[in-house]
């Protein structure tokens, strides 16, 4: 049987406790010395890791965001909300790292343009952390003015784009920018029998077409605008969906798909026609999506150069992630 634990004439606390203040101290300044006395837990000695000690090839911070500066291809900047991911790799024999660091060394770039200054983020957030490889992505929404098919008016379209980043521990950078344009995909074989049904018995028909997104990641040193990318795609495709749409619009727009007729594997294509060209971009990946009108499941289709170091394996979350968001 255990012993009943001693306590104090009032029958509160045991003998030798004391209770710990409960008020917070607004008035607590610590000193940068009392600071190195704090524990340190995350910077322990390895006999604290908990489970197998073995190195860890990425470790960080997922989405916190802050506004940063983008240049634009005419001159000038915008500035748009980013949700940052950053990692690091960890050493086997380390315990953990102090995460914030992460976003600290990043603040002190919070207004430089990202797309110069990069590699020089990761360096600094890598060193300060004393690791051998650094990850960075950085996601975000830009807008560009975009005028209507016929009648004149204009609306912003919003153009989904990550910028993506690695240094590893030989001093290797990597950049790569991903951009996803949202477009309309009529289906010629749909346009061919609507046509032999209206001729053969004179019915009334309507093609099938849907929302389609085709989502560009290329790797390059000298800078590719996302204007260019946009213009790629419109050169391409022809059918970007519209912002602002008025009856004329709407007739542009029908007249448009009946030119431009593609299966989704006619659209990973003339994506690549586009993308081949330009010399600036050192690798690429296509991947395309047509969510289907006529089937309840998606097509779809993935392109790449050849020797290309981006991976033909595409998850499902990765499929699934090809959809116009709002």
């Amino acid at each position: 049987m255990s012993k009943p634990i001693n306590t104090s004439k009032n029958n509160k606390s045991p003998i030798g406790y004391n209770e710990p203040n409960g008020e917070y101290d607004a008035d607590y300044k610590p000193t940068k010395k009392d600071i190195e006395t704090f524990p340190d837990i995350q910077n322990g000695r390895s006999s604290l890791i908990q489970g197998t000690p073995v190195a860890i090839q990425q470790v960080g911070i997922h989405n916190f965001r802050l506004p940063l500066k983008y240049q634009k291809r005419e001159g000038g900047s915008i500035e748009l909300e980013t949700k940052v991911t950053g990692t690091v790799s960890l050493e086997a024999h380390k315990k953990g790292i102090n995460m914030s660091r992460i976003m600290t060394s990043f603040y002190e770039f919070k207004n430089e343009y990202v797309f110069d200054k990069l590699d020089v983020i990761l360096s600094k957030y890598r060193d300060d952390l004393n690791s051998f490889d650094s990850k960075i992505l950085l996601k975000f929404s830009y807008p560009m003015m975009k005028q209507s098919l016929r009648s004149g008016l204009e609306g912003y379209q919003y153009y989904a784009s990550a910028l993506e980043g690695h240094l590893n521990g030989n001093g290797k950078f990597k950049k790569i920018l991903h951009f996803d344009f949202v477009y309309s995909s009529a289906c010629p074989c749909s346009y061919e029998l609507a046509e032999f049904a209206r001729n053969d018995r004179n019915q009334a028909t309507v093609t099938h077409s849907q929302r389609s997104v085709a989502r560009i990641s290329i790797e390059f040193d000298e800078i590719v605008w996302i204007e260019d990318l946009q213009e790629m795609c419109e050169k391409a495709l022809h059918t970007e969906t519209q912002v602002i749409v008025k009856r004329e619009d709407e007739m542009a727009f029908a007249e448009l798909n009946g030119s431009y007729l593609k299966f989704v594997e006619d659209a990973a294509r003339l994506l690549y026609e586009q993308l081949i060209k330009d010399k600036r971009i050192k690798d690429f990946r296509i991947i395309c999506s047509h969510q289907e009108s006529l089937h309840s499941h998606d097509a779809v289709s993935v392109i790449l150069p050849p020797n290309s170091s981006f991976g033909e394996d595409i998850s499902h979350e990765l499929w699934s992630s090809l959809i116009h968001t709002s």
